[in-house]
């Protein structure tokens, strides 16, 4: 399957055509904003809206931690060869709407330190992460575009933490927007919503799927001229990853919830991670990559490489004249090429520019030495 939706434009020009605008007892045309990520899910609620003659403005929320925004900025390309891209992007393109990509991180750090309602098995805030969407599609995005509601992908009881019922309306009241959500997907099985009530919407057009399965899903897509879509993006975002959580948690100990900065928690998503007997911070680059993107952390702490061999971009945050300093020397230079048992010199850099302040030497630590530290 194909890593962008791909649309058969005679069928969704058909549908279009055959559905004429609707509009509401003022005779302003109906409205309505979908929160959009560009799969399956997101892009059949679109389709459906536009089947029952409602303009559609497609909202894709932007928090910093998606992985395929990552993967693109970091250069990767897919195993086909292909550039990542926006999926929200290239799927409303597809489905003819208008699109706006909305930078939700005002307000993020404490959702993401300290959630409300709690985080998932890898430190995942959803439910406060989705109060916070809709919160401020609420306060300023609803007026903005003239929308008489929102409508998302949501399937009833496909994800357990946010998809459950009692936590459906949960964050409906608390983003402020009880009975202004439409999930055209499974609403039937839900509550009646305002559009509901006041005819914007036909409730007889709606569906009533429900569970994980994907097979009403894709049949629909091929009634509906969805000729290929992502893969589920249930991986899509570094909060659910374990690994990611683990280091999360570890920075929140350290520092307090209340003193993590918005760099403390995007480094994160970088390199090798080890926690210092001191309590002192290492982060050593897997890769080229990495090790650019690493330069723009040069706030949170000092950098050193390998002067004489091939080897990462070491991130040191903390003292510099504790002793975790010369550990984390000697466990940069353990990932290099510098010979194992030789004392090897690193370059010590001026965080902002590259510029060589000094230098060090150190015997690389041997291999293994180093897990009791790694955070991973």
């Amino acid at each position: 399957m194909s890593n962008v939706p791909e649309f058969d434009p005679e069928i969704l020009a058909r549908l279009e055509a055959a559905h004429p605008q609707r509009f509401d007892e003022d005779g302003k045309p109906i409205r309505c904003l979908l929160m959009y990520s560009g799969g399956l899910d997101s892009t059949l609620a679109g389709i459906l809206m536009k089947m029952q003659g409602v303009d559609v403005v497609a909202i894709n929320m932007f928090t910093g931690f998606c992985l395929t925004d990552h993967k693109r900025k970091m250069g990767h390309t897919r195993p086909d060869g292909s550039a990542y891209q926006n999926e929200a992007i290239v799927g409303a393109a597809g489905l003819r709407i208008p699109v706006e990509v909305v930078d939700v991180r005002e307000g993020y750090l404490k959702v993401l330190t300290e959630p409300k309602h709690g985080w998932g098995s890898a430190m995942n805030p959803c439910i406060d992460c989705r109060i916070h969407m809709f919160s401020k599609a609420e306060r300023e995005l609803m007026s903005e575009y003239d929308a008489h509601f929102l409508v998302t992908g949501e399937v009833l009881g496909q994800r357990p933490m946010t998809q459950q019922r009692r936590q459906l309306g949960l964050i409906e009241r608390e983003a402020g927007l009880e009975g202004l959500i439409v999930r055209p997907l499974c609403q039937t099985n839900l509550w009646e919503t305002i559009p509901e009530k006041k005819g914007w919407i036909d409730t007889a057009q709606m569906l009533s799927i429900t569970g994980r399965g994907r097979k009403p899903q894709i049949q629909l897509a091929k009634e509906l001229g969805v000729l290929d879509f992502p893969q589920p993006a249930g991986g899509c975002c570094f909060l659910t990853d374990g690994n990611y959580g683990k280091r999360l948690r570890d920075t929140i100990d350290h520092m307090g919830a209340a003193e993590v900065d918005f760099e403390d928690v995007l480094v994160l998503k970088l390199g090798r991670h080890f926690r210092l007997p001191g309590g002192n911070k290492l982060i050593v680059g897997r890769n080229h990559d990495e090790n650019e993107m690493m330069l723009g952390y040069w706030k949170l702490g000092s950098f050193h490489r390998l002067a004489d061999h091939m080897g990462p971009l070491g991130l040191y945050i903390g003292d510099e004249t504790a002793d975790d300093h010369a550990l984390a020397l000697s466990i940069t230079a353990r990932y290099g090429d510098a010979p194992a048992g030789e004392a090897a010199r690193l370059e010590l850099l001026e965080p902002h520019d590259e510029v060589i302040k000094g230098y060090a030497q150190v015997v690389p630590l041997p291999r293994g030495d180093e897990r009791g530290w790694l955070i991973q």
